[in-house]
């Protein structure tokens, strides 16, 4: 098995600009904020047969510890189409198993229900603001949440958030 410490982004192809714009934070040395991109691994093109894309999606999935799902109100419905490559990517997340940060991009930092995949409804997963620092405090935090709450007696299910406190310590 290969050495999982990617963290692969899903979202609806509406919300593309989204994921632009946290590579762009990535890459700004201003903002403190780093992820490792499992979209660099076997790009596909536009071009590719539907059936490539979704093994190199598959390939960078693999290499993944960690998964953030971009949240608008596209994503539930699209991740319900069988057609989509986002049905795709939310199967194999919830099939793998793998750690969720939801990230509500109209700024929400409670749980909406109404807009997480019905496949990943009772899925444990924290849910998110789009702002880089609590992303970054989500990413660096949950996965060890995750892992323990998978050897925990009594496991948390779906979705949950982090408390205005939390916010409040990282200057949001």
């Amino acid at each position: 098995m290969a050495y999982r410490n990617k963290t692969y982004v899903a979202f609806a192809s509406e919300d593309i600009h989204c994921y632009r714009l946290m590579e762009a934070w990535r890459d700004n040395k201003h903002i403190d904020f780093n992820f490792h991109d499992a979209h660099d691994i076997n790009i596909a093109l536009d071009t590719s047969q539907p059936e490539t894309i979704r093994r190199r999606l598959g390939e960078r999935l693999s290499n993944t510890k960690q998964t953030v799902v971009l949240l608008s109100d596209t994503t539930r419905p699209k991740a319900a189409r069988p057609s989509s490559f986002l049905y795709y990517e939310i199967e194999a997340i919830k099939r793998r198993n793998l750690p969720v940060v939801f990230v509500d991009l109209k700024g929400s930092r409670s749980v909406e229900t109404a807009k997480i995949p019905k496949t990943l409804a009772e899925h444990y997963s924290i849910n998110v603001s789009f702002q880089p620092a609590i992303i970054k405090f989500a990413l660096d935090e949950y996965v060890a949440a995750f892992q323990s709450n998978l050897a925990a007696l009594h496991p948390k299910v779906g979705p949950h958030y982090y408390k205005e406190d939390v916010y409040v310590r990282l200057g949001l």
